[in-house]
């Protein structure tokens, strides 16, 4: 991918406590399927087992990640998440997958977190305080909010593996003014010390985003 340039800027905001714990417990068997009907099989790290007997191949396949993913979105990006929801199989296991498409001239994917993972991110391009060469990678811990930008002329893509079966992610603008119910205007303009008409705007923009 000759050209391409990418910017990965870690904002190091730590959303930790000693009295919260975001980790996917240990596995308990080598790999438990999800199920279909869960009164009649056992219940295991947040999803239902499948009988082992029903198991096949297709619980443990996904296909298409090489195909370049439309990026015409309001943020010039798009994410395919590969976790347990995609494929059973990664029930118990602990990990996921996810591409990420970026649009040239400033594709985004947004400041955001995941709750339950840490993520290590593989690209070809160039971070904001040191070069990648490639096939180089780069961590984001688990609970700090991080994001990506393509400043390059072309589209980028970059691959992402999460230290959870179903990490979660949560998009921080969303969080913040797309809130439902709304958190009071005051609030926000006082934290962020903006105007409020610029509070008014953000949150009906996301808003609703979120409810569409």
């Amino acid at each position: 991918m000759e050209g391409l340039k990418f910017v990965l800027v870690f904002v190091v905001l730590a959303l930790a406590s000693s009295f919260a714990s975001a980790s996917d417990p240990g596995p308990l068997r080598t790999s438990v399927l999800p199920s279909k009907k869960p009164m009649v099989v056992l219940f295991v790290n947040g999803k239902f087992c499948k009988d082992p007997e029903q198991v096949t191949a297709k619980d443990f396949f996904f296909p298409g990640l090489n195909v370049p993913r439309d990026t015409s979105s309001a943020v010039g990006s798009n994410v395919t998440a590969v976790n347990v929801a995609q494929i059973p199989g990664l029930n118990t296991l602990g990990i996921s997958f996810a591409r990420i498409d970026f649009a040239p001239h400033g594709g985004l994917n947004p400041p955001h977190t995941h709750p339950r993972a840490t993520e290590i991110l593989l690209t070809e391009n160039r971070l904001i305080t040191k070069v990648l060469n490639p096939g180089d990678v780069f961590v984001f811990p688990v609970g700090l909010i991080h994001f990506q930008l393509n400043v390059g002329k072309t589209n980028a893509v970059a691959f992402a593996s999460l230290s959870s079966q179903n990490p979660g992610v949560i998009t921080i603008a969303k969080a913040v003014f797309g809130a439902d119910p709304p958190i009071n205007p005051n609030v926000l303009t006082k934290a962020f010390q903006v105007d409020k008409k610029v509070v008014d705007y953000l949150q009906k923009q996301l808003w609703t985003d979120n409810n569409n």
